[in-house]
């Protein structure tokens, strides 16, 4: 067991013993990088002292034994004594997803062997620090399994120092480098005390240059220590080329030997280039996916608003590609697209990072598609598609599966039930391949039509009044608000039992609709999150909705002079009737498509809870962070051996950290999708989506959750919107969302409102804020200050 060893000892699968910074040096040392001379006091060693003490003051007080002490001061002397640095090395930092950067002490310029065993106690101290455990606790990293080691290296008295991306920490861009300079040390620059020389390298040299200030310069002290002058007389000299030369090679040679991007500290002193640290970069956002053509704008305004959050690994192995992304995928692959919505999201470290925006490309089959597409319309009407036998086949599937008892199955049948409910969705897809033809050609028909009669504005009014079975939710949703308003059913505890019944019916009608996104299947469905349900309730009864105008668009383009024949009009009310027909059967078609969803939701986290139950994961929801592949590998729970469970603990620990490590990260720059427009005196401007203008307050709501804080007469300002949102309609002045455009599912049912709708804003939540009474119009697409 080594208490002390050199940095030759050690590499990248060393994390246990020295930490990552230690690990991450060791394997920079082995491969002939320009590092300073040193050592590691390992993890044994802290195991030795701490004795399972977990405080910051007993090892600032803590006697090393002797054996330790001689192994040190030994190693110091081989290192030729003189000034170190003395850093922390914890075995969950400088990992992907885990950097830790600045959460351990460091000590520079550390001289003697009395002071060296003091930095090295802190360094242990600093593990239990408050924002250290906050920290760790942050990414859910289990305490017990947490370690530190101490790296101490040869002191570079360095005449500049700073740090270095390998890649563009704010744009994403992986062949630029970015290095920051200033005079001494360079924890002036890691600290953020100096505004630094600002370089930009590109793939054929420098690319930009901005000089910094130089306000701090930190020296090391001929008795050990640093001390702090003033920058002000120190020379803002550029570093020579040659050095950045030097440097940027040496930062791609990094790169290219760890396999990802790196953040470096370096030093020069003496005409030398030395590499002090490498970390993997965190947070680094994806790499620029260059300018879009209108056809990948469109698709990706869809997708965005599909995800409002970053899919898990679960995600990506059920519902992305099964759900209705994949339905669509084959929908539009039938009639020769491909690549229409597959291989939009990328993956590091099992985590998705970045949405690249898919580019459709025909087959041979897309010479036959306008055929196929006729002959299907022909034979496969949109209003009678419930009738088929495929859908009745279908809904029996669904209830069979959904009446399983999961909590009492065996592992191993609890292993094959989200294949099951995965296969569920086939005829789906099916239907939709036939179906839609019919809905198309429908829509075209009567667009054509009112053009030709110039009666072209009305054509999204004629397509209002279809039932579907968002409106039957929306209507049930007004019933159970007037109910609680007529009793005060939603302040009474316990909740009235009729109340309590009709909510039951409720959700057992409607409960499978999703709270988030349909192409998800992590987030709650109405049912798994009853609570979203009250929401809608509480603001629709806060008062009653206002009266709908009678829809009269039909009647107005029947009063056409060319429409005056019996037959004309009956043929004009069949066309109306069968574009309808088709605005339900695909809006209905998605409803029934999701049933399937929340079965294969509770069989994951039934399986997720036994793996609770197991010891693998602190909660059911974990889960999500593994892969269905990886479900289904473990034989049988029951029987798992230390090493499976450790290695999925850790899996899930990985990914959970490199999720929170891209939280603040964008899957994809939202002015690449919705590109800036003239505003004018516009405080942000979209598409036009459902005409009119409206002037209210502004009230931002972000999620599910916050439905209760919209009033009657406010204008909703959303980041995106889908089926579960739309009863906030029935209150809202008007409607602003983020993503989306006008043939988006807000548009739409903003149109059947009579509200002004403006989609596609790229930063309308971000820009608007509460209560600021803007004034939004519908058929400009803008949103100005009201006055």
């Amino acid at each position: 067991m080594k208490l002390v060893a050199p940095l030759t000892a050690f590499g990248r699968d060393d994390l246990a013993m020295a930490g990552g910074k230690g690990a991450n040096l060791g394997e920079l040392v082995r491969s002939a990088f320009p590092v300073p001379d040193g050592f590691v006091v390992t993890t044994h060693a802290y195991d030795l002292v701490a004795q399972g003490r977990d405080t910051r003051a007993y090892f600032e007080q803590a006697e090393l034994p002797g054996d330790l002490r001689q192994a040190i001061a030994d190693a110091y002397a081989a290192l030729g004594g003189g000034p170190v640095a003395v850093r922390s090395s914890a075995t969950a930092e400088d990992l992907p997803g885990a950097a830790f950067a600045g959460q351990q002490d460091t000590y520079l310029n550390v001289v003697g062997e009395p002071a060296l065993l003091d930095a090295v106690r802190r360094c242990w101290g600093s593990l239990w620090t408050d924002r250290a455990i906050a920290y760790r606790a942050k990414l859910a990293i289990d305490e017990s399994e947490v370690r530190i080691a101490v790296v101490v290296q040869s002191m570079v008295e360095a005449e500049t120092a700073g740090v270095m991306f390998t890649a563009n920490p704010v744009t994403g861009d992986r062949t630029q480098l970015v290095i920051d300079a200033s005079s001494g040390l360079g924890e002036a620059v890691v600290s953020g005390l100096v505004t630094p020389d600002h370089y930009v390298i590109g793939p054929s040299g420098p690319a930009g240059f901005t000089p910094g200030r130089r306000e701090v310069v930190i020296r090391g002290t001929a008795g050990g220590g640093v001390t702090r002058e003033s920058g002000a007389a120190t020379p803002a000299e550029p570093l020579p080329a040659a050095v950045l030369d030097e440097l940027a090679g040496l930062g791609r040679q990094v790169a290219a030997h760890f396999g990802r991007p790196q953040d470096i500290e370096w030093a020069y002193a003496g005409g030398r280039v030395h590499l002090l640290q490498a970390r993997p970069m965190t947070a680094l956002p994806p790499p620029p996916v260059g300018r879009l053509n209108p056809i990948q704008r469109r698709i990706s305004s869809v997708l965005l608003e599909y995800l409002p959050e970053r899919p898990y690994p679960i995600d990506m192995t059920t519902w992305v590609p099964y759900g209705p992304a994949g339905l669509m995928g084959k929908v539009t692959a039938s009639f020769g697209m491909h690549g229409v919505f597959s291989g939009f999201l990328r993956e590091e470290d099992g985590v998705v990072y970045q949405l690249v925006p898919p580019k459709p490309h025909p087959g041979a089959a897309a010479l036959l598609a306008p055929f196929r597409l006729v002959a299907r319309a022909r034979k496969y009407d949109p209003a009678r598609w419930t009738q088929d036998p495929r859908f009745r086949a279908y809904l029996a599937a669904i209830e069979e599966l959904a009446a399983r008892d999961l909590t009492s199955m065996s592992w191993e049948r609890l292993t094959a039930v989200p294949r099951q409910a995965l296969a569920l969705v086939e005829p789906v897809a099916d239907l939709r391949v036939d179906y839609l033809p019919g809905t198309g050609l429908a829509l075209l028909r009567l667009l054509l039509a009112v053009k030709l009669l110039g009666r072209g504005r009305l054509f999204g009014d004629l397509l209002h009044g279809a039932r579907t079975r968002t409106s039957d939710a929306n209507q049930a949703l007004e019933r159970l608000a007037a109910h609680a308003r007529r009793t005060g059913a939603l302040d009474a505890d316990p909740m009235p039992a009729d109340f309590a019944g009709e909510l039951r019916e409720f959700l057992a009608e409607y409960g499978h609709r999703e709270t988030a996104s349909p192409i998800l299947v992590t987030p709650p469905t109405w049912a798994d999150a009853p609570e979203t349900v009250l929401s809608l309730i509480r603001v629709l009864a806060a008062e009653p909705p206002a009266p709908k105008e009678a829809d009269d668009a039909l009647e107005r383009l029947l009063r056409h002079p060319l429409l005056r024949s019996r037959g004309g009009r009956a043929r004009m009310r069949r066309w109306v009737e069968a574009a309808r027909a088709g605005i339900a059967f695909r809006e209905d078609s998605h409803f029934y498509f999701m049933m399937p969803q929340p079965v294969l939701r509770r069989s994951l986290l039934e399986l997720g809870r036994r793996l609770r139950g197991a010891g693998v994961l602190q909660q059911p929801e974990d889960v999500f962070h593994l892969r269905l592949e990886e479900l289904e590998s473990i034989k049988d729970v029951a029987t798992l051996t230390a090493e499976e469970a450790e290695r999925l603990r850790e899996t899930v620990r990985a990914r959970a950290a490199k999720r929170e490590e891209l939280s603040g990260v964008r899957l994809i720059d939202p002015a690449l999708v919705f590109p800036a427009r003239e505003t004018g005196d516009a405080l942000i401007a979209g598409s036009p989506a459902s005409g009119g203008v409206a002037t209210g307050p502004v009230r931002v709501i972000r999620e599910p959750a916050e439905f209760v804080k919209l009033g009657s007469g406010d204008v909703l300002v959303c980041p995106y919107t889908n089926p579960s949102w739309t009863p906030l309609f029935q209150q809202a002045a008007a409607v602003v969302v983020d993503t989306g455009g006008a043939g988006s599912h807000a548009a739409i049912v903003a149109r059947e409102y009579g509200i002004p709708a403006v989609m596609g804003t790229g930063k309308g939540t971000s820009v608007l804020e509460d209560g600021q009474v803007v004034t939004v119009n519908g058929n400009a697409g803008t949103v100005t200050r009201a006055t």
